[in-house]
């Protein structure tokens, strides 16, 4: 198996990758000619946090056609099959300001992405999903992974890794009740490195906002995008089981909660959503 010290070799760009990437040009912004891929590979998140250490400038791009070790949040695995979604990760180097709502622009950036590319809207669910509907029974197509640490200066860093699942193939059967596929929600064949191209193009626009202190407008369209989402019970622990409705994030990407006992402002963990 790769070790994080010694990740395979990259190989050439898939031709239908290379063709979008090639196309979107100057649109992917500080991850132009930046990208490596790779045929099977751990996860990429563990090689662009090994990037980060080694003190790589922001921008690089770590993606693969497979994960053996891919993985969401609080450690859960995250299905990579070989070819039947995206699978990659980003190293930015955000402002202080914009530390915190990394995750909260990937999210818009991704939606935004599967759009140009599909004409499918997705719907943002907090703090880290993109779903084919914002109701009980939502199913998931897409995650994020924010990942960080610091540079010996100090400065922060963050490993920003997404999967999408492109083709019906890449839903393991226990999971393929509460999770979907853009192939599978448009009924037609999809264009995985359109998807992948359209997607790193709204990851350096959003980005792009942020840096320049548009922070504001990153969380407005945020809010747009899980308008279907927000307004739903959830349940999270803060010590002991508490439940409330979901009516808003805050300036900070912060998920405002309206509880029994007042209004609760959750910053991060684990929430589910009921």
């Amino acid at each position: 198996m790769t070790t994080l010290g010694s990740p395979p070799a990259p190989v050439p760009l898939p031709g239908e990758v290379a063709a979008a990437l090639a196309a979107a040009g100057p649109r992917l912004g500080l991850f132009a000619d930046r990208i490596q891929w790779f045929s099977e590979i751990t996860s990429t998140n563990d090689v662009v946090t090994t990037l980060a250490e080694a003190g790589t400038a922001e921008g690089v791009v770590v993606a693969a056609d497979a994960q053996n070790a891919g993985r969401g949040r609080f450690g859960r695995d995250w299905a990579s099959p070989h070819g039947a979604g995206i699978y990659a990760s980003v190293l930015l180097r955000p402002p202080a300001a914009a530390l915190r709502l990394v995750t909260i622009a990937a999210g818009v950036a991704l939606a935004d992405g599967v759009r140009a590319a599909t004409g499918l809207t997705l719907h943002l669910k907090w703090p880290n999903d993109l779903v084919a509907d914002g109701g009980p029974a939502a199913r998931k197509i897409a995650g994020i992974l924010a990942e960080g640490g610091a540079a010996p200066d100090g400065h922060s860093w963050v490993v920003l890794g997404f999967g999408i699942n492109v083709l019906t193939a890449s839903l393991p059967r226990e999971v393929g009740r509460r999770a979907s596929s853009l192939e599978q929600e448009l009924g037609r064949p999809v264009d995985r490195g359109l998807v992948f191209a359209e997607c790193l193009a709204a990851l350096a626009a959003r980005y792009r906002q942020l840096q320049e202190g548009a922070t504001a407008r990153v969380v407005a369209d945020w809010r747009v995008n899980a308008a279907t989402t927000l307004g739903r019970p959830v349940e999270w622990n803060d010590g002991a089981d508490r439940q409330g409705v979901a009516v808003d994030v805050d300036e900070h990407g912060s998920l405002i909660v309206r509880s029994d006992s007042g209004t609760v402002r959750i910053i991060s963990g684990e929430v589910r959503w009921l």
